[in-house]
């Protein structure tokens, strides 16, 4: 029964990926016709959002007319930026390399990461990323991500997690900065990736690349959708099958770092868009009820990054 549900859930989050795909491409196209660009820039990460919007622009206005910043930096792993290249490369898109870690280290970033500070290897950082990660929810009972959502007061770790949000939230933000300045000086539009699943729940960082553009054309998918159009759109396999990463911290896989498969995660998502209660979501989607109260909560802790507070609020 558990697996007719799912199925159920499944088809609900079917699409029609041709009709999506010109829907999203006449958006893209008339956004760039009634703000008066010449053109559109986006960031390029190997994700399969960024593949997917970068796809999307390239058939709506034109290869030609479309630049890719590639932006990595220190911590990236190297083929997350070869991915983005060969698929600009395959696209016929525009694309730079801009490296953040020079403009990062103006700052000081790199100083706020402990790991920084200890002759370690990349994987030895990833492996203890990993390791304190996981180490916290087994005691906390609460993911760093959901604790993070709001600010640390009272909090365990507190001076940690600061250090830690501001180490890796300028990398989004700074990317963010790059595109509007590289933009503007070509008048081009602003294309932003981020998918309807991770937008509803926090995972992205206020006021990054992620969350500032001038359009966010795939923002009404849930990511199982995103993975659909990508399939459509002729989206290397490797790409789609690559386990998603924001790739700004060592280590960090999205759906450990959020405590969810992304599968179970729309069909919640999709089921509180229905507007029922916990215990039908949870029959339904053959999860657990406190899986259901998570996402709720995540939800509620993100609110503030979806909306700018004044006093009517």
């Amino acid at each position: 029964m558990s697996d007719e549900r799912i199925q159920e859930f499944q088809k609900e989050l079917g699409i029609d990926a041709e009709s999506v795909a010109r829907e999203v491409e006449s958006f893209i196209k008339g956004s760039m016709e009634e703000l008066e660009r010449e053109g559109v820039i986006l960031g390029l990460s190997g994700g399969i959002d960024s593949s997917v919007t970068a796809a999307l622009c390239a058939r709506a206005v034109g290869s030609e007319r479309v630049l890719a910043l590639v932006m990595p930096d220190k911590d990236s792993v190297k083929r997350h930026t070869e991915d983005a290249c060969s698929l600009a490369s395959r696209l016929g898109i525009q694309w730079r390399v801009v490296d953040l870690t020079p403009y990062l280290k103006q700052f000081g970033v790199y100083g706020l990461f402990p790991l920084n500070k200890v002759p370690v290897t990349a994987k030895m950082k990833e492996k203890i990323v990993q390791k304190t990660y996981r180490s916290y929810i087994k005691r906390y009972h609460k993911t760093p991500f959901s604790e993070s959502l709001k600010g640390f007061k009272d909090k365990k770790y507190a001076s940690f997690f600061k250090g830690m949000n501001a180490y890796y939230r300028i990398k989004h933000r700074m990317r963010m900065l790059l595109l509007y300045y590289f933009g503007e000086q070509e008048n081009r539009l602003v294309v932003g990736a981020a998918n309807k699943t991770e937008y509803k729940i926090g995972y992205f960082v206020k006021h990054g690349c992620d969350a500032a553009a001038d359009i966010m054309p795939i923002m009404t998918l849930y990511k199982t959708q995103v993975k659909t159009l990508a399939n459509y759109l002729g989206i290397p396999s490797s790409l789609i099958v690559k386990p998603p990463s924001p790739d700004i911290i060592p280590g960090i896989i999205d759906e450990e770092a959020i405590g969810m498969t992304y599968g179970k995660l729309d069909m919640i998502l999709l089921g509180l868009e229905r507007g029922w209660n916990r215990t039908k979501i949870a029959k339904s989607a053959d999860v657990d009820e406190e899986d259901v109260s998570y996402v709720e909560m995540l939800i509620e802790r993100s609110r503030h990054m979806r909306n700018v507070y004044t006093l009517s609020n």
